[in-house]
């Protein structure tokens, strides 16, 4: 494991920079985020269409303003990453105007448990540890616009689903999961712990689920 590009204060610093950028897109993703989690939760007509489109939204910001507009100055491997997160961003959007779509629906089980901690993890518990590790905004990450949170937040929306979901979807959050915490370790951004353990318990108990249902895949055709 090679030294990073840039040090923590570089770091911390492009975060304060973006964060400054770009508001008020923080409180709208706040939004969009609880949005999201009230469709989950309601079963409205079309909420996999709107729900899909917010997490899509995430990601393709996240690829472009993020990772290739700012993290870039410091590190050129965002290229990459932000070339990653604009796809998942664009898989998303596909599942927005296809007609079979992956299916939220609010579970009350070990798989819902689970996607329920990520969720408040993400919007919540993240922010509160770090501020209380002393990452105070705006050198912070915050959810809807920074990867991290983020990340952890869609497998929490992921395990909210019905039926299988696509091992495709998984891929490139798995990778960010690895890759994010694996620098956020060597700068302690000690809240992105909780990344790394989203991405192996969450695609663990995805394909775990996925082997028990043998009806196929969780797409919906309303």
């Amino acid at each position: 494991m090679g030294p990073l590009p840039f040090t923590v204060d570089q770091f911390l610093q492009v975060f304060a920079e973006y964060n400054r950028s770009i508001w008020p897109a923080q409180p709208v993703a706040y939004a969009l985020g609880g949005m999201a989690v009230w469709l989950m939760v309601s079963d409205k007509q079309k909420a996999n269409r709107w729900i899909n489109l917010i997490l899509g939204v995430f990601w393709l910001w996240m690829g472009w303003i993020y990772h290739i507009t700012f993290f870039t100055e410091i590190n050129t491997a965002a290229y990459v990453f932000g070339s990653l997160f604009l796809l998942q961003g664009v898989v998303f959007l596909m599942l927005v105007w296809l007609k079979d779509r992956v299916v939220y629906s609010f579970r009350k089980d070990a798989y819902g448990m689970v996607g329920t901690l990520f969720i408040l993890y993400g919007m919540v518990i993240y922010p509160l540890l770090g501020y209380a590790l002393g990452h105070v905004y705006p050198q912070s990450p915050v959810f809807g616009v920074a990867p991290c949170p983020t990340t952890i937040f869609t497998f929490g929306m992921l395990l909210h689903t019905k039926g299988k979901v696509p091992i495709w979807l998984l891929i490139i959050p798995v990778l960010w999961s690895l890759i994010g915490f694996s620098a956020a370790f060597r700068l302690t951004i000690y809240e992105d712990m909780g990344l790394v353990l989203a991405g192996v318990v969450g695609i663990t108990m995805l394909i775990i689920r996925n082997r028990r249902n043998k009806r196929g895949y969780a797409y919906s055709h309303s």
